[in-house]
């Protein structure tokens, strides 16, 4: 990782805390001369926009339908896919450029693997690039060109219900200790105390909280790839070694495992469990499971308080990007275009209780205004990201599940780091 990525980095940061304050083949060939009336020959132009974010369907259906009306020539075709499937397949879904026309990428090992195979339009000189917090979208920069625009500002770290802990006594804990005493006062209640999605989303998420101030080290992971740290070392083994303790202690719901996402947030809004291990992007989910749900974010500080150096994790990130391989660019730029206008973000941020980097918007939900309050706190930018490396990340996560399958947390340290060591010899590519 170079100096200016991270730099750009903290910049991020930096801009998060100034917001408060204030987890067929084509070659780019321009599209048709009258695209806002169709294309040459009179007809409709369609284009693919493909994400994740199956939760913001409903807001993207109801914005793309203004869209289509703003923009009569212009039909927009959305394809959502789950997160895990689409950061191992998107690249190879943009290849022929008949597929995602405009595109969300993640930032770290996806964002890198896809710049890497030319996928990104260099979208530096577009006049919609202003509409965005510069210092908010410094991720997705790469070689002094702007490639990808974040949308979302995500806090990556647990939700809890406020209701619960009010009704046990329970205040946010400041150390490892008290975040225990929390989790035994919920069982002894009855109540799940942690909602942890452990085949899919879960281990990426839950692991940049719980190693935040193990490691706090913002270069660790680059070392790490770098060959300089190994995950055999203190940070991460305490790290897994904390990750267990949670599931030994039986604060993690039953078969953490083999329950995915949606089955864990349906514990946590139908309150079986009063912490959701996910992130501020399924807010709006849960409340719309629940409406009486009264939601805000904490994050597991797993060192003595006095030692903690950060507070929660945040990202920004569905970075919007168009296909360098579209045969319909200049359509494509109009939907991003039309996204990053303050009014449409707006309505989405509003809609889907996502914080958006676009300037200038005014949060009218509950949740969005609930949690404004950690734009003020010391965050740290998701480490994971920081991977740059694919098989790398996957050997992290795959020792979070590992430890809890049962396997000792040194040994699962091991198997991780025999993954990082053979790719440093096949050159970490």
């Amino acid at each position: 990782m170079t100096k200016n990525r991270k730099t750009a980095f903290a910049l991020t940061l930096a801009g998060v805390m100034m917001l408060g304050t204030a987890c067929g083949s084509g070659n780019g060939a321009e599209g048709g001369s009258n695209s806002e009336k169709g294309d040459a020959k009179g007809k409709d132009v369609s284009i693919s926009f493909i994400h994740w974010r199956g939760e913001d369907a409903k807001v993207f259906n109801t914005l793309i339908e203004k869209f289509e009306q703003e923009n009569p020539g212009i039909k927009v075709k959305m394809d959502i896919y789950p997160s895990e499937q689409y950061q191992s397949t998107a690249q190879a879904k943009l290849l022929d450029g008949t597929t995602g026309d405009v595109f969300a990428a993640m930032p770290g090992a996806q964002f890198e693997a896809i710049a890497k195979a030319g996928l990104f339009t260099d979208l530096t000189n577009e006049p919609f690039v202003g509409n965005f917090s510069q210092n908010l979208i410094q991720v997705g920069v790469k070689d002094g060109k702007q490639l990808a625009i974040p949308l979302q500002l995500v806090y990556n770290m647990p939700i809890y219900n406020v209701g619960l802990f009010e009704k046990y006594g329970l205040k946010e804990p400041k150390d490892w200790e008290e975040f225990l005493q929390v989790c035994e006062t919920l069982k002894q209640n009855g109540i799940t105390p942690i909602a942890f999605p452990g085949s899919d989303i879960g281990p990426g998420q839950f692991m940049n909280p719980m190693m935040m101030n193990n490691a706090p080290d913002e270069d660790i992971f680059e070392k790490l790839e770098a060959g300089e740290a190994k995950l055999t070392e203190e940070w991460w083994v305490k790290t897994l070694t904390q990750f267990k303790e949670l599931n030994d202690k039986g604060y993690l719901q039953k078969d953490s495992l083999g329950t995915k996402k949606d089955a864990a947030a349906a514990l946590f809004a139908q309150e079986k469990a009063a912490m959701l291990a996910t992130g501020s992007y399924m807010l709006a989910t849960n409340k719309e499971q629940n409406p009486n749900l009264k939601q805000q974010l904490l994050a597991p500080i797993t060192v003595p308080a006095d030692q903690a150096q950060y507070e929660g994790i945040h990202t920004t990130t569905f970075m919007l990007a168009l296909n360098s391989k579209s045969k319909h660019p200049e359509e494509a730029k109009k939907f991003i275009e039309f996204l990053s206008r303050k009014d449409i973000a707006g309505e989405y941020a509003n809609e889907t209780g996502q914080h958006v980097t676009v300037e200038g918007v005014e949060y009218t939900s509950e949740e969005l205004q609930d949690t404004a309050v950690w734009m003020n706190k010391k965050t740290r930018f998701q480490p994971r990201y920081f991977i740059m490396n694919g098989e790398i990340q996957k050997a992290v996560t795959n020792s979070i599940q590992a430890v809890l399958a049962g396997f000792a947390p040194e040994k699962a340290a091991e198997e991780a780091q025999a993954v990082v060591d053979q790719q440093l010899k096949l050159g970490n590519k």
